[in-house]
């Protein structure tokens, strides 16, 4: 039998409400709270918060506060990752985040969806991982839905919505994103 968080990183149907998910939900906001209101500024202090609410991040990660997201423990991130002021990362599913990504101001990547159907919604919800190659610049207020890969080497520009794959040396925009050009040939 599967605990509701092996069910939550497995994509199944889970129950949000479950007592080790809201305990690692309020351990992961204490540390936004010491990042976002305490510390603010990146301080040694504030790195070492960052170490703590994301462990499986490579070298040079970098927050520019207020940051938020779910968990932190289901953010892997490559090196060189760069967040930008007000981003926000649900992250109850993997999101996996390649080298040299960078992140402009209100970005938004949820991986959390909750069922169509009313009745099953009131009870449960789903997340789907998330996927964002090296090498990648997210515009501001972009927002990644459930279940995406976005390939290496791309831009989606400012404003989209990312409702399907993106493929490598991309440049994708608009609501819903479209690929209007490849990129790096």
């Amino acid at each position: 039998m599967k605990t509701e968080k092996e069910k939550m990183i497995a994509g199944d149907y889970y129950l949000g409400g479950d007592s080790t998910l809201v305990k690692d939900r309020r351990k992961a906001k204490n540390l936004l709270h010491r990042l976002n209101v305490i510390e603010y500024r990146i301080t040694k202090k504030a790195k070492e918060i960052i170490r703590e609410l994301i462990p499986n991040a490579g070298k040079n990660i970098y927050i520019e506060p207020p940051f938020f997201c779910d968990y932190g423990y289901n953010i892997f991130c490559g090196d060189n990752v760069y967040f930008n002021v007000n981003c926000v990362v649900l992250d109850s599913a993997k999101v996996t985040i390649g080298s040299n990504a960078f992140f402009a101001p209100g970005v938004q990547i949820y991986t959390t969806s909750h069922p169509i159907e009313a009745a099953l919604r009131q009870t449960h919800e789903n997340a789907l991982p998330i996927t964002i190659g090296n090498d990648c610049w997210i515009g501001g207020n972009a927002i990644i839905l459930p279940g995406i890969t976005i390939g290496n080497g791309c831009v989606i520009g400012a404003g989209s919505v990312v409702t399907k794959n993106i493929p490598d040396n991309s440049l994708a925009v608009g609501n819903p994103a479209k690929i209007i050009r490849k990129l790096n040939d």
